[in-house]
């Protein structure tokens, strides 16, 4: 179970960077705090993670991380959500909206975000009125962000401090895999199983479109009549475009308004390596000791070639 506290301290925090960033948190619907009240882990046995079940279109996202770093060491995760800031998507209320994006990033056990006094001045200007946070108290090491404004954070750049197995007997010097996410748009699917208004909605029956009207909300109701004169309504959400009229004949199923989808979700992994200095220092002890004993070489070699030449002139 989540800690109650603790979501109402992101809800406050998501808020406050809502307000920061010029849109409001009521009306993102893209809380990464759906996934944390309903999946106590965020990657299923399957790899998938969580996100996706709401998020239905698959969109492409880059990881760029270090190969490997050392322990008690602050380094930066960054994900990149690309797409084309001129698209708009439609808000819950209907209306044409800029696209939000968020991100998740799963680290191994022991790998935290990193405490604010030991972040650069270089990250801390890249991360800028964002807000990071652990999925949970239990699960530190999975770190969220968004739903933030997409056109001015297509990087997202997660501040990550590494374990040292020195301090704790469960952490080794090995190579671990990282599992990332990125998502830019609002779902497709509610945490209910409901509908969102980002969605194609059929024709509920064959027939013919007899009439078509529209709610003081804006919402389009489609009358479809089949051949045993059986009526039935589809409703279509408002700020969707129909592809129908009146007289048309429809098949069940069919599309009744244009796809409005403009967003997606995508997934990456990579591995780090948590690495020794103590191997760091051996390896360069034994490029040093290699290298002396060339240059040892060749002196004993130049040595030789004197002692030749000098008995040859002898």
């Amino acid at each position: 179970m989540i800690n109650n506290k603790f979501i109402k301290s992101l809800l406050l925090n998501l808020a406050f960077v809502g307000l920061l960033l010029g849109f409001s948190v009521e009306n993102s619907n893209a809380y990464p705090v759906f996934a944390q009240q309903n999946y106590s882990n965020p990657r299923a046995a399957n790899g998938k993670l969580a996100c996706a079940n709401c998020h239905l279109n698959q969109k492409a996202i880059e990881i760029e991380a270090p190969q490997a770093v050392l322990p008690n060491s602050v380094f930066e995760v960054t994900v990149k959500v690309p797409y084309d800031t001129t698209l708009k998507q439609i808000g819950a209320n209907g209306q044409k909206a800029d696209l939000n994006v968020g991100g998740i990033l799963i680290l191994p056990k022991g790998f935290k975000l990193a405490p604010k006094n030991q972040i650069s001045e270089e990250i801390k200007v890249k991360n800028k009125g964002v807000f990071y946070s652990p999925y949970s108290t239990e699960l530190d090491n999975i770190l969220v962000v968004g739903p933030i404004a997409g056109k001015t954070h297509q990087e997202l750049t997660f501040p990550v401090i590494a374990p040292d197995p020195e301090k704790d007997s469960n952490i080794k010097y090995l190579t671990y895999p990282i599992y990332v996410g990125g998502n830019r748009g609002r779902g497709q699917v509610y945490p209910t199983g409901e509908k969102s208004n980002v969605n194609v909605f059929g024709a509920n029956q064959n027939g013919q479109v007899t009439e078509i009207t529209t709610s003081e909300k804006g919402d389009s109701n489609v009358v479809i009549v089949n051949a045993n004169g059986t009526k039935t309504s589809q409703s279509v959400p408002a700020g969707l475009s129909l592809i129908v009229k009146v007289g048309d004949i429809v098949k069940s199923e069919q599309p009744l308004n244009l796809d409005p989808n403009v967003g997606g979700f995508g997934q990456e992994e990579s591995e780090l390596v948590l690495q020794n200095p103590l191997r760091i220092i051996g390896y360069l002890a034994f490029c040093f000791c290699v290298l002396l004993t060339q240059v040892f070489l060749i002196l004993k070699k130049k040595q030789f070639e004197k002692v030749q030449a000098a008995e040859l002139n002898f």
